[in-house]
């Protein structure tokens, strides 16, 4: 399994290069000013990265009781990224309702939009991260 600091490293630089991402194109794609979009990020970013260091070890912790080790399959990759980003849904869309000021259909299809958004790119964020930083563990399988 990974340890803490890994997690940090993880967690950090997936929601820093997802800010640089979102924040440009959400505001392309739904005529916001970037600041709101922004801000919108960030607060949704921070309660991802609470919530991803979290997911991630829990996730771990049942797939290695489950399977024996914590190598992911693409299977359970694209599990791994709709389960996440569905807790993420049911805290995120109030706030995002409130903040801009639309209703939560609205704010409903700005949270899926993300969502998908960053399923794509937490299925191939954590591709990279496990090529870049394999765990020894997964080279005697």
């Amino acid at each position: 399994m990974r340890s803490f600091s890994d997690r940090m490293r993880h967690t950090i630089s997936f929601e820093i290069i997802g800010l640089l991402l979102i924040t440009p194109l959400g505001a392309w794609a739904f005529h916001f000013p970037m600041q709101d979009v922004g801000l919108v990020a960030f607060v949704s970013a921070t309660l991802a990265t609470v919530w991803n260091l979290a997911y991630n070890y829990l996730f771990d912790l049942a797939l290695q009781k489950r399977t024996g080790t914590t190598l992911k399959s693409g299977w359970t990759r694209a599990l791994h990224a709709v389960l996440f980003e569905a807790g993420l849904l049911v805290v995120l869309m109030p706030f995002i309702a409130w903040y801009l000021g639309i209703s939560l259909w609205q704010a409903f299809l700005m949270d899926v939009s993300f969502a998908l958004f960053y399923m794509a790119y937490a299925y191939g964020f954590n591709w990279a991260y496990d090529r870049l930083f394999p765990l020894p563990e997964w080279t005697t399988q």
